[in-house]
């Protein structure tokens, strides 16, 4: 039986989820303090944040698979559990030899136990709300755990000013408020019983952590490196193999038949382009902001939260129409706002004056928040029950394979763009080509010295100021390219998904196994 106090465990998943989208951005800011204090190598540093992401990557279809076998709430009981223990255990990281080992091995732990939680908390809100309901439960949901990521520098600056090891603490209160409110609110617990396609796991979390790896690493060691293209090639051929598997097995890891289904295959194209933007906005934000325009990482966030102040009313809209008319209004209107808003916010970025650029980033914001929910939502409305949590799973598999394409693609952008015209400008000043090679791959792969800090001594103003400005001109292509993505997945929405509601239930079609015809759509095709 589903629990009576529906927004009492909407409140309880947003506390679950709340440490996994803190931890999103908070680690990367403590970096710099992590290094000094545990004398990290740049490797180890790196793969502190490149761990945590790789083990989301490779169990997220895994993890949702788990929750519908096993039980929604007992996953996410476990998975709350299990994050704030290693959190504790990285906050307990000893300073000798072993730390830098000790910190990345729990810091994969963390992320694998948070590719059990995340599909676990969203089908436990997906099972408790009607369909009917579930737009606008969704998009608090989203609304409120996407804010949370640009919360995580504010809360590290301050944290950080005790003590990096708070970083991690602060997770082990969030997650007991998570427990009491779940056993407060009582979620029904539905679990459907079924062999678990382990050689299916294994074939996409190779594949995912292969590909994903190759785009995390493709800064590092090239686009024309051999082992870039290695593990590309061979992530994207187990992928393939493991979609092969799926459709073959009688107990599928996650139901992929789904995308015979238009509107769930829109759903997905959709989410995934706007991953592209969603995800590496965090980072080129925040280095713009620290870059060009002199903020601290601190403060950077506190541009990010101009972003989700637009996000989070509109999310609200965004559920509302998809309650009320279902997702193709929502949808198609929000990814033009989206990609009008980036669009208008890049041109803005050589002004140097965030006074100038912030009604366009919360019209960014706004747009995405109308799609973000809906498309998510609506391809959970588009599975059976006994499979919310594995589509929970591939969708947020595909979210991340998308945020990851976009931030190895467009931080590529980014450097090559950055390193020319650096170049040229501290040419023009005299400062010899490798040292200007120097500033461009810091202030655009780095968390951040302000610009011009590492040419030599003091930087003279107007050198500093002709960096600022080359590096807000490179940051323009990288968020232009985030208005074309928004643009593809206006003309996807625009041509290929259907209009009308999703009725429920539809009808199973086969008892085993977590795929269910396409939806019955209702109502007009606005």
């Amino acid at each position: 039986m589903p629990s009576k106090n529906k927004n009492l465990v909407l409140a309880a998943m947003i506390f679950a989820v709340a440490m996994i989208f803190i931890d999103q951005t908070i680690v990367a800011l403590a970096i710099p303090r992590l290094q000094r204090d545990l004398r990290l190598s740049p490797t180890g540093a790196q793969w502190i944040v490149n761990g945590y992401l790789l083990a989301i990557s490779a169990l997220f279809a895994l993890g949702g698979r788990v929750a519908d076998v096993f039980g929604h709430r007992r996953v996410v009981m476990f998975g709350v559990g299990a994050f704030a223990l290693f959190s504790a255990l990285c906050g307990a990281t000893p300073t000798g030899s072993i730390g830098e080992t000790w910190m990345i091995v729990f810091r994969v732990a963390q992320g694998a136990s948070a590719a059990f939680l995340f599909p676990a908390a969203l089908a436990t809100v997906a099972a408790t709300f009607p369909v009917g309901e579930r737009g606008k439960a969704l998009a608090v949901f989203f609304s409120i755990s996407g804010g949370l990521t640009a919360i995580g520098p504010i809360a590290g600056g301050y944290l950080t000013q005790w003590t990096w090891r708070a970083i991690f603490w602060i997770n082990v209160p969030v997650a007991l408020v998570a427990i009491v409110l779940t056993l407060r609110s009582d979620p029904g617990e539905e679990r459907h019983p079924a062999p678990i396609d382990w050689r299916g796991a294994a074939l996409v979390g190779s594949g995912m952590t292969l590909a994903v790896l190759g785009l995390q690493q493709a800064g590092s060691w090239g686009w024309g490196s051999v082992v870039t293209w290695a593990c590309l090639i061979a992530g994207l051929a187990l992928l393939v193999l493991f979609v092969r598997a799926e459709l073959q097995s009688d107990h599928p890891l996650v139901p992929v038949r789904l995308f015979a289904n238009q509107a769930f295959a829109v759903d997905n194209a959709v989410l995934f382009f706007l991953s592209i933007c969603f995800v590496p906005l965090f980072f080129f934000a925040s280095l713009y902001a620290q870059v060009a325009l002199d903020k601290t990482a601190e403060n950077a966030g506190l541009l990010l939260l101009v972003f989700f102040g637009g996000f989070t009313i509109a999310s609200q809209w965004g559920g509302r129409i998809l309650d009320n008319r279902g997702a193709r209004p929502t949808v198609v209107l929000g990814c033009a706002v989206a990609a009008v808003g980036f669009y208008l916010f890049g041109q803005k970025l050589d002004v140097l004056s965030f006074a100038k650029q912030w009604p366009y980033l919360a019209i960014a914001g706004a747009g995405t928040g109308m799609v973000l929910g809906p498309v998510s939502t609506d391809a959970l409305n588009r599975a059976s029950r006994a499979s919310y949590g594995a589509v929970t799973g591939l969708t947020q598999t595909v979210r991340n394979f998308g945020g990851s394409l976009g931030l190895a693609v467009l931080g590529s952008l980014l450097v090559t763009e950055t390193t020319s015209r650096v170049e040229h400008t501290l040419g023009r000043f005299g400062v010899p080509t490798s040292v200007s090679d120097r500033v461009a791959h810091t202030i655009s792969g780095a968390s951040g010295p302000a610009a011009g800090g590492a040419t030599g001594g003091q930087p003279s103003g107007a050198i500093r100021q002709a960096v600022q400005l080359d590096f807000a001109h490179a940051t323009q292509i990288v968020i232009t390219g985030m208005a074309a993505a928004m643009a593809a997945a206006f003309v996807i929405a625009l041509i290929a998904l259907p209009g009308g509601k999703v009725e429920q239930p539809a009808e199973e079609v086969d008892e085993a196994g977590p795929v269910r015809q396409a939806a019955r759509p209702t109502g007009g095709v606005a």
